[in-house]
């Protein structure tokens, strides 16, 4: 093998390299040694309790973040839109740090960079920076979170941002954000994950400091935050967390918490109409078609539960999609929204399934968009998807929604962001970590049996819908109820000829 064909010169024409050997190993060099799968102890996520009850996690991968267990869900006895603002006020100026500038300018120094989000149930400081950095990065995270300066000129400034947002996401073509906030509000009226999480118009000129660290008080306390960092030691961030987050005072004092809201939601149903001219939404020359949006929502359950994987399975099962499919021909075609809604209803734009989960409750809702002459169609046409769903499941339709939802989990699992809210969630509600390997178990575990079950557990509950558009031909509340009441998913027929 390493004779006359190991010899032979593979270069395009004259004066090439002399022809190498692919087979035998070059003389002089050292035997290569090759990267082996090392045991699932790699994976694991490990969890310290500070005295000061703050939760210290951490695991092999890379990064470090911060997060609190506060978000707009508790803001019942403030005013909506605080964690909004805290979220666009993160990394600006603090004790340490003069302004945003230079917080950047030392990440850089790590080849770092920073990052905040606000959800309904938590705020996630987020830092990505070398391992040799991780020093520098606790101590920027806990100045960020704890000794924040919330200067008037940043207030001012985090207002013109949230104004603009606000302006930008009511003239956005792709009405999905609304509709998410609309069908928390209806599904959850006036409590926990049914407020609003985008600061309201109105809220902008209210908010200032004494707002903010009265809030801040009650839920930026140790108890309520878990320090996670993943490419690093365990004992190294716990020394960084002892040194940087242990006894140390923040800016708004040390008082006790006395307005936690610690309320569980309360699923009560309901609807949400917004009437908007949709005619005109286009960002180019090219016109959009004008369409009246439809969301469509039952209460599911927390992710806490046994029954969050089969619910997943099914949210995957249902799938769905726009007119064409997302990611390129193909992706996504087998699931029910797309065989038995957009390939059969030409005139429907869009029909995609969502599932939202917290710590105490969950939402399963479909989405669909049409022509506003076609609502009431569109209508019944999801409310019998929503009877269909407790019917038959096909063998080979449950394991391709299974193995849909492994191949999604571990691909998300490949992203930073998902990591770390995977993992602070996780330790957040539980104080642990379920691995990916044992949720892919779990995944595997469902049967058609467990699909149909949390169905008709599902069904029994009032429906949450949200309308966005010209919603002329729209049916009345009751009359949804009594299509998802019924054996068919048919509106009443008082409806169908009288409306």
């Amino acid at each position: 093998r390493c004779g006359l064909a190991g010899g032979r010169s593979y270069s395009g024409g004259g004066g090439g390299y002399p022809g190498v050997s692919l087979s035998c190993p070059l003389p002089g060099v050292p035997k290569a040694v090759f990267a082996a799968a090392e045991g699932r102890e790699r994976f694991e996520t490990r969890v310290t309790v500070l005295e000061n009850g703050l939760r210290v996690a951490s695991q092999k991968k890379f990064g470090q973040f911060l997060l609190v267990n506060s978000g707009s869900r508790h803001e019942a006895k403030y005013l909506s839109g605080i964690s909004h603002f805290l979220e666009k006020l993160a990394f600006s100026s603090t004790a340490q740090f003069g302004s945003k500038d230079e917080i950047l300018l030392t990440l850089e120094k790590h080849g770092g960079i920073c990052d905040c989000q606000a959800s309904r149930d938590t705020i996630m400081y987020a830092v990505s920076a070398d391992a040799k950095g991780l020093d520098t990065v606790v101590n920027l995270l806990a100045d960020v979170a704890l000794q924040p300066r919330l200067s008037d000129e940043e207030i001012e400034m985090t207002r013109m941002a949230i104004r603009f947002e606000l302006e930008d996401l009511n003239m956005r073509p792709d009405p999905e954000p609304l509709l998410t906030e609309m069908i928390h509000a209806a599904a959850y009226r006036d409590n926990t994950v049914g407020l609003n999480r985008f600061c309201p118009v109105e809220n902008t000129d209210k908010i200032d400091r004494h707002v903010l660290h009265s809030y801040l008080r009650n839920y930026y306390t140790p108890d309520r935050m878990v320090l996670a960092g993943v490419g690093i030691e365990h004992e190294q961030l716990v020394e960084c967390a002892k040194r940087h987050l242990l006894g140390v005072e923040p800016v708004w004092g040390t008082g006790q918490s006395k307005e936690v809201d610690r309320s569980v939601a309360q699923y009560t149903g309901g609807i949400i109409k917004v009437e908007k001219d949709m005619s005109d939404v286009s960002l180019g020359p090219t016109p959009i078609p004008e369409l009246t949006h439809i969301m469509i929502g039952l209460e599911s359950c927390s992710f806490l539960e046994e029954d969050f994987i089969p619910f997943a399975v099914l949210n995957m099962m249902m799938g769905g999609g726009g007119s064409f499919s997302a990611g390129g021909p193909g992706k996504g075609m087998f699931t029910r929204l797309y065989l038995n809604v957009l390939n059969r209803h030409h005139w429907m734009y869009n029909a995609t399934s969502y599932h939202h989960s917290y710590e105490d409750t969950g939402l399963l809702c479909i989405h669909a968009s049409a022509d506003p002459k076609q609502v009431r169609e569109m209508v019944e046409i999801i409310t019998k998807e929503f009877i269909l769903m407790a019917g038959a499941v096909g063998e080979v339709e449950l394991e391709r929604a299974k193995t849909q939802l492994k191949s999604m989990l571990m691909m998300n699992l490949e992203s930073r962001p998902v990591i770390f809210e995977d993992v602070g969630r996780q330790v957040l509600a539980t104080n642990t970590r379920k691995l990916p390997h044992e949720l892919c178990e779990l995944i595997g575990q469902v049967k058609s049996t467990d699909i149909k079950r949390v169905v008709t557990k599902m069904l029994h509950k009032k429906p949450a819908v949200a309308a966005l558009g010209d919603l002329t031909d729209l049916p009345s509340y009751e009359h949804i109820q009594a299509a998802l009441s019924s054996k068919d998913g048919r509106l009443p027929r008082t409806y169908r000829l009288f409306q």
